[in-house]
């Protein structure tokens, strides 16, 4: 009898313990917000969206943030703006011209879906991005936390943005051993920030604040910088000795690997190189690249890929390896020189200049330059 009552205190103890971690308690969000805020206002960084944070500016900054680095990003943001400074601009643009000024960014997606977007914004709201999260999240390539970026900041709506920074400062402050890959995760945080979210210029600061804390002070993969942390008082885990653990995370699936080979093909004089357009589809869809197969780096195999293709090529030699990782597949390339003896009729010839000026050329290809 007593086994049995042990037991069932030992399942309610820990069943409710774990509960406890994992719950977000709301008035512990509630007093980091002041700290937070303050922190912000002396050390937010200088960045061109938040100078003059209009709703294209800040849908852009966003878009352009995904999976992208700030300081990747700055050249790509101010050039983009400089050619299409408007939403009907964007709208316009030739998709050429657009895959073009996104090159290099890579997730091209992103790109043809602000044009998407665009082009609904001015069929159905004047050119202009629509205030609520609910209509933004409804966009082309506009999810919940990009919806809630620009709802708070552009807007000062009451809307939270939660990211990967977001959710390890979050995790960290309150003690919580949720997975923050879980879907439920995500959305159990942003439930109870809903409630704490303050409105007007505050919002946007807030979203800022939660992302530039998550970027410059509590790093991920590595030890967060607790002793610069303006919620360093409030927080669970360091006052646990937990910081370093946190946020916990379920287990990634393996990068897959795909060997490819890559044809650097020049005409007779050696000036131009061949390229072909990708599938309408798929990965780096619509892109140009340099003519490439799965498999080995071999004259048989080039010459059987060419000869499908209504082409010939000859004087094969191997020369560069590279590698480019996107988000669940590595390349491992290997590239043939050769010399173009019949052009297929899906490649055309383009100089250095032409390649660098006038084709979208992914990085896992322009590498190759």
């Amino acid at each position: 009898m007593r086994k049995t009552l042990f037991f069932f205190f030992w399942v309610w103890y820990n069943t409710g313990m774990k509960e406890k971690t994992n719950e977000l308690p709301e008035s512990l969000l509630r007093q980091a917000i002041p700290p937070l805020l303050s922190w912000f206002s002396a050390h937010r960084a200088d960045l061109p969206w938040r100078r003059e944070p209009t709703p294209y500016h800040v849908w852009l900054s966003e878009i352009m943030l995904q999976q992208t680095r700030i300081r990747a990003a700055l050249p790509y943001y101010e050039r983009f703006l400089s050619e299409l400074p408007t939403v009907a601009a964007l709208a316009a643009v030739p998709e050429e011209r657009l895959l073009k000024l996104w090159e290099g960014l890579g997730y091209y997606s992103r790109a043809r879906n602000l044009k998407k977007t665009a082009i609904l914004l001015c069929e159905r709201y004047g050119g202009e991005l629509p205030r609520s999260a609910a209509e933004l999240a409804s966009l082309p390539g506009v999810g919940p936390y990009t919806a809630g970026a620009i709802a708070s900041i552009a807007y000062g709506e009451p809307e939270p943005a939660v990211d990967g920074n977001v959710l390890r400062v979050l995790s960290r402050l309150t003690l919580s051993e949720a997975d923050v890959l879980s879907p439920a995760t995500r959305t159990a945080m942003t439930n109870v920030l809903c409630k704490v979210y303050p409105a007007g210029r505050e919002a946007g600061a807030l979203t800022e604040a939660l992302m530039e804390l998550g970027e410059t002070v509590c790093l991920p993969n590595g030890a967060p910088l607790c002793e610069n942390c303006p919620l360093a008082a409030l927080c669970l885990a360091r006052r646990a000795g937990r910081a370093e653990e946190l946020p916990v995370r379920s287990q990634k699936k393996e990068r897959r690997v795909e060997k490819r080979t890559v044809l650097l093909l020049s005409d007779g004089d050696g000036e131009k190189l061949a390229v072909c357009r990708r599938p309408s589809r798929g990965l780096l869809a619509g892109m140009w690249e340099f003519p490439n197969f799965p498999g080995a780096a071999t004259k048989k195999n080039a010459e059987a890929f060419l000869a499908e293709r209504g082409g010939a090529a000859s004087h094969f030699s191997l020369s560069l390896k590279k590698t480019h990782i996107f988000t669940h597949i590595e390349w491992q390339m290997t590239a043939l020189t050769g010399k173009i003896d019949v052009l297929p009729p899906s490649f055309v010839l383009a100089d250095r200049e032409e390649l660098i000026r006038d084709y979208a050329l992914p990085t896992a290809f322009r590498q190759f330059l």
